[in-house]
């Protein structure tokens, strides 16, 4: 199949690029493979430009965890000391201490740096 890439620049040429790797995918020539591959490593680079990903806040993670498991608020006392801290945990008003990363990391199995908030530049030179 002759196919020359499409150049993406906005979300129809998008859409004609995913419609062209579904087309190659059934191919069987090495060359149509190749473009395949390029032409997917083109739609990649729009896709991560037009809808960067972002970290969720803290509190909208464990919000969709509590969702995910079936969780209460009150379920995450246990994991975060009180009600009050699991209140302040929650509308972002308190940050996580090592000891409640520790717990969350057990109980939904997932990696520290996700409850850990991201170094904040101080502007002082190291």
């Amino acid at each position: 199949m002759k196919t020359t890439l499409i150049v993406i620049q906005n979300d129809a040429d998008h859409a004609q690029a995913k419609a062209l790797i579904e087309k190659l995918m059934d191919s069987r020539d090495p060359a149509d493979r190749a473009r395949m591959v390029a032409q997917a490593c083109l739609a990649e680079t729009y896709e991560r430009s037009r809808w960067p990903r972002r970290v969720p806040s803290l509190p909208d993670l464990l919000t969709y965890l509590m969702d995910q498991h079936g969780l209460s608020r009150g379920d995450l006392i246990p994991l975060l000391g009180t009600a009050s801290r699991v209140s302040e945990v929650l509308t972002g008003k308190r940050e996580l201490s090592m000891t409640m990363v520790r717990k969350l990391r057990e109980r939904f199995h997932i990696p520290a740096d996700l409850l850990i908030p991201p170094l904040r530049s101080s502007g002082v030179a190291a």
